[in-house]
């Protein structure tokens, strides 16, 4: 064969290999996937990983870009471990994580919107994006738009104002009218028991502040206490009225007062306590006949302000107590 031919032809594959070879090296990775680990997550410390994958790997690093939306917040329902998906050289795969931010809000469930638009040195050959629902943890029970973990009243609708807890007035939300023997009795924590001094209504006052000054607590056969000029309850406030005594301790940070008469005077047997105001409307009344006996214990509300009079024996929340004056039936404050 000629040489001269035999040359030409040579030439002619080696330089077909040559681009062969260029445009096999110069074809960029397909993004074929786009994915997360779950379609949704909690809020209470949930998270969800989010991959890109190639059909290769690449054999220099690639960003991923992504364009977030949606109806949850960055930075205040969730973070990003990063904005963007790192492919490093070598690998066909990147991740980024999105953990949630826990709140108290009632928000419903929300969602995170991840797209992915065009990017140099990668072949998309559809439109990418996901869709995760974020999950609300929180709860309203009763529906007054209070989260139950910041309701005091979590199962009675009522006001941001009162807290969740609805405006009942002023009520009498514990009475001791039976004390118990020797000093388990000494409700007014003076260190003696006595029949009458340990005696003691508390009330609690759902409700703007109120000025009581010249109110009245009568048992059946006449008034006990008056109280005095300048008694005012705050909002959410309360005072305990001891039938005697010198009241010692702090009382949950209550209102304390003996009563004018030296005695309420509560019969064991059955008696009918009566609140009136200064113009003698009644505001509140506590029944003792049907709950009458010698219980050694105190009657209180449960749950504590709108529940109803139940004796403390009957209640775990009083882990063995008998008496709460001042604090709500397991000790706390209201």
């Amino acid at each position: 064969m000629n040489k001269l031919v035999l040359f030409k032809k040579c030439f002619i594959v080696v330089c077909m290999l040559s681009i062969l070879s260029c445009e096999t090296e110069d074809i960029a990775p397909t993004l074929i996937s786009f994915s997360s680990t779950e379609a949704q997550f909690s809020e209470d410390g949930g998270s969800v990983t989010v991959t890109a994958t190639l059909n290769a790997s690449t054999s220099t690093q690639l960003n991923i870009p992504l364009t977030i939306g949606g109806t949850a917040t960055q930075g205040v329902d969730y973070s990003l471990s990063a904005s963007q998906i790192v492919i490093n050289s070598g690998s066909s795969t990147g991740s980024i994580s999105i953990n949630a931010i826990q709140d108290d809000s009632i928000e419903g469930t929300e969602t995170i919107e991840l797209n992915v638009g065009a990017i140099n040195g990668i072949n998309i050959l559809s439109q990418f994006n996901l869709s995760i629902n974020l999950l609300d943890d929180d709860t309203d029970t009763d529906g007054d738009g209070i989260p139950d973990a910041q309701d005091e009243c979590p199962d009675v609708a009522g006001p941001v104002e009162n807290n969740g807890c609805p405006f009942l007035g002023f009520i009498i939300n514990e009475v001791l009218y039976d004390p118990a023997d020797d000093l388990p009795g000494d409700a007014n924590g003076d260190g003696i028991r006595s029949p009458l001094q340990d005696e003691f209504i508390e009330f609690f006052n759902s409700g703007p502040e109120l000025d009581i000054s010249g109110y009245t607590i009568s048992d059946a056969s006449q008034i006990r206490h008056v109280f005095p000029q300048g008694t005012v309850i705050p909002m959410n406030g309360v005072i305990v009225v001891f039938g005697g005594g010198n009241p010692t301790g702090t009382f949950g940070g209550a209102i304390v007062q003996t009563a004018t008469e030296g005695q309420l005077n509560m019969n064991n047997a059955g008696d009918f306590v009566t609140v009136q105001d200064a113009s003698t409307n009644v505001i509140a009344t506590f029944d003792i006949t049907p709950l009458s006996g010698n219980p050694n214990e105190a009657y209180t509300r449960s749950p504590d302000i709108t529940g109803e009079f139940e004796r403390y024996s009957n209640l775990p929340e009083a882990n063995g107590a008998i008496h709460t004056p001042g604090t709500k039936l397991d000790g706390s404050s209201f």
